[in-house]
């Protein structure tokens, strides 16, 4: 069983569906019987909820999406002269 330690720190990744089968098992275990972690995973899936609702119908500023791509860019030409 998933200490609370390590189940908030693969939190991030079990919300997004990235733990194996091991792994969610091992959180969800947890979570039934650890309520201060229940109440974590319900504020970080609640918080995802909103800013999921809040920007769905927001488009990003062309300026943001040059400086995103701009830093794969760099992180690309970064990594290429090493």
């Amino acid at each position: 069983m998933a200490d609370c330690n390590e189940t908030l720190r693969e939190l991030e990744a079990f919300l997004d569906g990235e733990l194996s089968d091991d792994g969610r098992h091992a959180i969800h275990a947890h979570l039934d019987g650890c309520n201060d972690c229940l109440q974590a995973f319900d504020f970080q899936a609640e918080l995802r909820t909103v800013i999921a609702a809040k920007c769905r119908n927001d488009e990003i500023p062309p300026s943001l999406l040059t400086r995103i791509q701009q830093c794969f860019h760099d992180d690309f030409d970064d990594g290429a002269t090493r």
